[in-house]
């Protein structure tokens, strides 16, 4: 593992940036400024190595910028209507930082927290933070690991767990912006994607609060089932699409409870890679990148508007406040614990 300084960030803390390689050669880079895949480094179909994670050459670039890129989200990934929750029968009220609603835990979640960092192993990083009662609002002190791990089959497994002395919220996932042409290749139309779900979760308006629907996709464009290329329906005349700029919506996964099964795949004709995610959890958000705005990103790329995709496992948007939706609160000493698994191949 190599181990470098990442820069200050505004606390005037210094954070480092963690690497592991495999022995195909791909290697896996994070920062423990918020638990955050910096990169991913996989080879093509040439055998040439591409970065397929949107990132920064610094710790203070990803304090700069609100796109949440590869960072892990918690205690709440997605949004929480009016910023409001209900833990055993009283109301908390959390940051308003998404239009009305709370969104990823708002601006002290676990994505711009620094976290410490355990023994590193061979070919895994592991990390853990304490959030206090109260932090982000929520009760309850939060004893927090995630640990990232990648396998000599390339595969990069996350494994999220949790536990509270008081009851609260534990619903976390990656916000990796990935792009399977590499990073610095520009918008991401012509790769492909397939879903495992017969349905999603329709929102209201906008502010991307579900209404509370299990949708099908039928007839949709929302219609993954087989694989189809990102940017085929991304401009349909839509209600649903135009809400999202886009694909913002969750999709609720084709399974029964929380076995590990595919939840998707996606693919690129023009590298050869295929990256099929599989995940214990019942929902996975997929987000086309369509509030990118042009910047400067890592190894002086230019990033712009759905220049990456995320594919982001989850308890669905407002779980915790619609009373359809599985809940994403634990009690007091009970574990969360959770996987997702993104495994790298080639096809032809």
């Amino acid at each position: 593992m190599d181990i470098s300084e990442f820069g200050k960030i505004d606390s005037g803390e210094l954070a480092h940036i963690y690497s592991i390689c495999n022995k195909n050669g791909a290697k896996l880079s994070v920062t423990d400024l918020g638990a955050t895949i910096v990169g991913l480094e996989v080879p093509d179909k040439n055998g040439n190595m591409r970065d397929v994670i949107l990132g920064y050459d610094n710790a203070k670039e990803y304090q700069s910028h609100t796109f949440y890129f590869g960072a892990c989200i918690g205690r709440n990934a997605n949004r929480i209507n009016k910023a409001v929750v209900e833990l055993d029968n009283e109301k908390v009220s959390l940051e308003v930082n998404d239009n009305d609603n709370n969104l990823h835990s708002g601006t002290h979640g676990f994505h711009n927290v620094l976290w410490g960092v355990c023994s590193p192993e061979p070919n895994s990083i592991a990390l853990t933070y304490l959030s206090k009662d109260g932090e982000q609002d929520f009760p309850g002190n939060m004893e927090t690991k995630v640990t990232y791990t990648l396998t000599d089959d390339n595969e990069l497994i996350i494994h999220y767990e949790a536990v509270s002395d008081k009851t609260t919220v534990a619903n976390f996932t990656n916000h990796s912006y990935f792009n399977l042409n590499g990073h610095d290749s520009g918008n991401v139309y012509d790769q492909e994607l397939m879903i495992k779900a017969q349905a999603y979760t329709p929102v209201i308006d906008a502010k991307a609060i579900p209404t509370g629907e299990i949708q099908s996709v039928e007839g949709t464009p929302f219609d993954f089932r087989d694989y189809k290329k990102i940017g085929l329906d991304i401009e349909a005349d839509n209600t649903q699409i135009k809400y999202g700029n886009g694909f913002d919506h969750n999709f609720a996964l084709d399974k029964n409870g929380h076995e590990m099964t595919l939840a998707g795949s996606a693919r690129s004709a023009e590298s050869g890679i295929q990256m099929d995610v599989y995940t214990d959890c019942v929902g996975m958000q997929f987000y086309s990148g369509n509030f990118i705005e042009k910047h400067q990103g890592k190894s002086g790329a230019m990033y712009d508007f759905r220049n990456g995709f995320c594919l982001e496992t989850q308890y669905f948007p407002n779980a915790v406040s619609e009373p359809k939706f599985e809940s994403p609160v634990i009690n007091p000493g009970e574990k969360y614990d959770s996987i997702t698994k993104y495994s790298f191949s080639l096809f032809i």
